[in-house]
């Protein structure tokens, strides 16, 4: 397995003018180390630059310039946790604990990571996976999620305030009416279509309900989607998709999967918290994720089940093409999802400042006619999940992505999301 580069993340390394009697900074004997993870010494000048960056506490004395230099960092990143990078001498500890006490006073969020010394390797692991946290808080801030049409109407839980996703979690709302999409669908040439339907045909195990028509109407609004996404310059995109069977007589199924197999963030329903959960997991993690409706629940065997029509092809075993499990229409996805390890997640609240989590395992894919085409058993490892899903519900739709992160997760949401109790 290739070990990944490690984040680049700049330090500032900040003294006491009593401590000018000792020959050497304190920072020098950490540069080595420091370089190794990814560090890069920084002057205050290069506050504004867009990496991680951490303060080096060198000594003591230093509180008042570390929250000044906090200060400026803030104007060109407000909201960004302080990182304070505290080592065994010259009262530094002592001062990070200082630091981070006044900011947390304020409201402000922060974290210490301690080094014993040079060789402290636990230590200097945990700085390497905070940068890398850093820059996941730092990408969500440059991200573009686009709402296609209005919120579904039963979606009364996750129709937050675009303003309360970009003032939380970073990502800038674009909102794009459905007239848009419209003209985008017709624009799109005939001739365009045949590859890709074939494409399609030859990579799926079977093809059910749908006919020529249905896989020509479903892959014209695919390729008009992507045209949409290239143009608003979009990380993610949510797609208000049931008002397209009384339109077109077709749904987005296609299109979010072949999006979110190029890497595009892709949701149904104009689910933004969805669009918002799947995207966090995907900057911080590196995973697709796949949305889909809470279905069913066996509380003895502590397993849930997950269903929804649409599916990232590669997460799938194999394929087959149906339709639209509620209206009959269009082409959707049956797909087999691989055994193994998974983490459920859900952002929501009022504030957007809960997430529920959960890992357990698939350990298989049904084929229920009852419920929408892809489904999966998730047997759940914590037998709390359920109660709490049951009891403080976020809303309907959870993201599943492959792996166990559930720890990863809630660390990050609590240096950079939760809100501190009173």
């Amino acid at each position: 397995m290739i070990k990944p580069a490690p984040v680049p993340f700049g330090y500032i390394p900040v003294g006491s003018p009593l401590m000018e009697h000792q020959q050497e900074n304190p920072a020098v004997e950490y540069t080595p180390a420091l370089k190794r993870i990814g560090g890069r010494l920084w002057d205050a000048d290069m506050i504004p630059e867009p990496l991680p960056l951490f303060y080096f506490v060198a000594t003591g004395g230093t509180e008042r310039k570390i929250l000044e230099l906090r200060e400026n960092r803030d104007r060109v990143s407000p909201g960004e946790p302080l990182l304070l990078l505290a080592h065994s001498g010259n009262n530094s500890l002592p001062a990070a604990l200082e630091v981070l006490a006044r900011l947390q006073q304020e409201g402000g969020r922060g974290r210490i990571l301690y080094l014993r010394g040079p060789d402290d390797e636990d230590g200097l692991r945990q700085i390497a996976a905070a940068a890398g946290d850093m820059e996941a808080f730092l990408h969500m801030r440059r991200t573009r999620i686009g709402l296609l049409g209005e919120p579904s109407d039963w979606l009364v839980a996750s129709s937050p305030d675009p303003d309360t996703v970009t003032t939380i979690w970073g990502p800038a709302i674009v909102s794009i009416d459905l007239e848009m999409l419209e003209r985008s669908i017709e624009s799109v040439p005939d001739e365009s279509l045949q590859a890709p339907i074939e494409a399609l045909i030859s990579a799926a195990n079977a093809v059910h309900e749908p006919g020529r028509e249905d896989l020509s109407g479903a892959m014209r609004l695919a390729l008009a989607m992507k045209v949409l996404v290239d143009k608003y310059r979009l990380n993610a995109i949510s797609l208000r998709c049931f008002d397209l069977i009384s339109k077109r007589r077709t749904t987005g199924c296609l299109a979010l999967a072949r999006l979110q197999d190029t890497g595009v963030v892709a949701g149904c329903e104009g689910d933004l918290v969805s669009a918002l959960t799947m995207l966090w997991l995907q900057t911080l993690l590196g995973e697709t994720a796949w949305m889909a409706n809470t279905a069913g629940i066996d509380v003895h065997q502590n397993v849930l089940r997950l269903a929804h029509c649409t599916v990232p092809l590669h997460l799938v075993a194999d394929f087959s093409l149906r339709s639209h499990f509620e209206s009959g229409l269009g082409v959707s996805i049956q797909g087999r999802m691989k055994n193994g390890p998974v983490t459920l997640a859900r952002i929501g609240g009022q504030r957007l400042d809960r997430i529920f989590l959960a890992e357990g395992s698939i350990r298989g894919t049904r084929q229920d006619d009852r419920l929408c085409r892809t489904q999966v058993d998730v047997q759940l490892t914590d037998r709390e999940s359920i109660s709490v899903l049951l009891n403080k519900p976020l809303g309907n739709h959870l993201a599943l992505a492959t792996g166990h992160h559930a720890g990863r997760l809630r660390n990050w949401w609590e240096l950079m999301i939760k809100k501190e109790d009173p």
